[in-house]
């Protein structure tokens, strides 16, 4: 009994020993709710830490966007975008001088970013034919040579220009139809149907590694064009569907509400016209890019059996150009030139010219003027200004028509003109249909920009992603964010005459200082050795007084010039700088006493 308990009691310690060896230490189970827990925690961790290296090593691409004109101004509008080692251009066109600019013929954009970086550049895109799109192409181009994709009558009228400066055969060109994609660089470029006051214009959807960018140049709804057929609001919607990035609108009518009327609306307004003035001679004024409305003025003339008269170099060249293309229907035997108007009676015929915005060397302005050689105003004649003057020509508009009008012509200005540019709603439309994450107003004055930020916001884009920038600011744009990182210069290069760029700042304010107070110059001839005056001091007065009537004042002005002259030789001065200025503040002094005038004061020594 007693070794039965002993053997018992070995047999289990071994069992117990033997069990401690195979688990020598007891833990104990955590409940199956912290264990999920823990394991949650771990996962997110993981995930944060592979999100983080993410971030570091995939960086977004992300697209450049530097207007160097176009913004702040209606006009020069030319835009580049950029990505890594490509760069494509959006139009190039020029502005026209502002009052201030004196002797100044056109305003160019300033490409030196272009000529900096020309191995990136791949080539110019161009929305449409207007001078504010393309007159700066000529110009450009003998620095930066790269190929032209335009539209076919487009680029017919830029081939007019490069032929002038004699580029034709250097430059490259192709033309691009509607729904055709061309690839430069990084880009991909498609061209979509837009109306415009000029055929053939079209709006750009660019396919770029940020994602697609849309570019409407210039538009308008226009549901019945002229010429041609209605815009393409379907691959407009298409791209929103596809996702797009950023859109960059036509600004120029987005303060007025509703939508532009149709051409051919003009085309009734003039075919009235017509119709009410049978028995007189009838001119019409009007761009010479607008195509659509020299063919409903033909329509007319062809309605009623006048002949019609071209008149105007440009005019002449695109009514030729948009002819020979196919974009004008020019009946036969209605086209006479100017010299066959004397075989015809005034009500026989049709006039149609340039300078309807009352420029100064256009035919009509000549002809107003009486200076035009082959044309001139008889009392009866019914001329119309078939536009709208452009902010800051009203002056130049109502100074013609008052001479008209002297000269007993009826002159017709309402009514006869329809904006090629999308107002409001056709604005909005473009928006609901592309959907885009950002939104960049171009093409307007800083009021024009703004309220088109407005007109944006109210269309859903929050107010972080719409951008009103500045001609030269440089704007990167990816698919998370938008901001302006760099402005390099981009003021516009002065073109006078032949001279390009030669003409800044100081000569402009020197020009502008001449126009207002008049020029006096100030000749003395010294002696060689002893710096005696031998001659002088003459005085010439251009724009200032005349001189006939003021010689009190000019012998004032003498004796004033000797005493600072006298002042200086007596203290042994041979710096012709120091007298020259002694002599300039001298007299600028007594003529502001005396005169309360400020002129520009030039002198002269000579030495013999």
């Amino acid at each position: 009994m007693i070794e039965k308990e002993i053997k018992k009691s070995t047999n289990a310690e071994g069992v117990k020993k033997e069990k401690t060896a195979e688990r020598p230490t007891r833990v104990r189970r955590k409940p199956k709710a912290a264990i999920k827990v823990e394991q949650v925690e771990a996962k997110q961790k993981e995930e944060i830490t592979v999100t983080v290296e993410e971030t570091e090593v995939v960086k977004k691409p992300a697209v450049k966007i530097i207007p160097l004109g176009g913004l702040e101004q209606i006009g020069m509008n030319i835009t580049a975008f950029e990505y890594e080692d490509s760069i494509i251009v959006v139009d190039c066109g020029l502005a026209f001088p502002e009052d201030d600019m004196l002797g100044i013929d056109l305003v160019i954009p300033d490409v030196t970013y272009l000529k900096d970086n020309i191995h990136k550049v791949k080539g110019f895109v161009i929305t449409h034919g207007h001078e504010d799109h393309i007159g700066s192409l000529p110009y450009v181009l003998k620095d930066v040579n790269v190929p032209i994709y335009a539209t076919k009558l487009t680029l017919g009228i830029i081939e007019n220009k490069l032929k002038e400066h004699n580029l034709l055969k250097s430059t490259k060109r192709k033309v691009i139809k509607y729904g055709q994609s061309i690839n430069l660089g990084c880009f991909r470029i498609e061209f979509i149907r837009t109306n415009h006051s000029i055929a053939d214009a079209a709006a750009l959807a660019i396919y770029t590694p940020a994602g697609i960018i849309v570019h409407t140049g210039d538009f308008k709804v226009d549901f019945t064009p002229v010429y041609g057929e209605t815009i393409d609001l379907q691959k407009f919607g298409e791209l929103g569907k596809k996702g797009v990035l950023a859109l960059m609108c036509d600004s120029t009518n987005v303060m007025r509400p509703g939508f532009t009327m149709s051409e051919r609306t003009v085309g009734k307004t003039l075919d009235n016209i017509f119709a009410e003035n049978t028995k007189h001679r009838i001119i019409v004024a009007t761009f010479a890019s607008n195509v659509d409305r020299v063919q409903q003025i033909i329509n007319s003339a062809e309605k009623y059996n006048r002949k019609v008269v071209i008149e105007g170099r440009s005019m002449v060249n695109i009514v030729t150009t948009a002819a020979e293309l196919g974009y004008i229907r020019i009946p036969d035997g209605i086209m006479i030139d100017i010299e066959q108007m004397k075989n015809y009676s005034d009500e026989q015929l049709v006039l149609i010219t340039t300078g309807s915005q009352g420029e100064t060397m256009a035919a009509l302005s000549r002809i107003a003027a009486s200076i035009h050689r082959k044309i001139s105003i008889t009392p009866g004649d019914t001329v119309i200004l078939s536009s709208t003057p452009i902010p800051g020509n009203e002056k130049n508009v109502s100074k013609i028509i008052n001479e008209l009008s002297a000269k007993g012509a009826k002159v017709i200005y309402q009514d006869t003109h329809v904006s090629g540019h999308a107002c409001q709603e056709e604005i909005k439309l473009i928006y609901a249909l592309t959907k885009p994450k950002f939104a960049i107003p171009v093409h307007g004055e800083f009021r024009h920009l703004k309220c088109h930020a407005e007109l944006a916001q109210d269309m859903g884009i929050p107010k972080d992603n719409v951008v009103i920038m500045t001609s030269g600011d440089v704007l990167e744009l990816s698919q998370d964010s938008v901001k302006i990182v760099d402005h390099i210069p981009a003021q516009g290069i002065l073109v006078d005459g032949l001279g390009v760029g030669d003409v800044g700042n100081i000569v402009l304010r020197d020009r502008q200082h001449l126009s207002e107070n008049g020029l006096i110059i100030v000749v003395v001839t010294l002696e060689k050795y002893s710096n005696q005056i031998l001659s002088g001091p003459d005085i010439v007065s251009r724009g200032f007084v005349y001189v006939r009537e003021s010689e009190n004042l000019m012998d004032e002005a003498r004796t004033v010039v000797c005493d600072a002259l006298d002042k200086c030789l007596n203290k042994n001065m041979t710096d012709w700088g120091k007298i020259k200025n002694e002599i300039k503040d001298s007299l600028s002094d007594y003529l502001w006493k005396k005169m309360k005038r400020n002129p520009m004061i030039l002198p002269i020594i000579m030495e013999v």
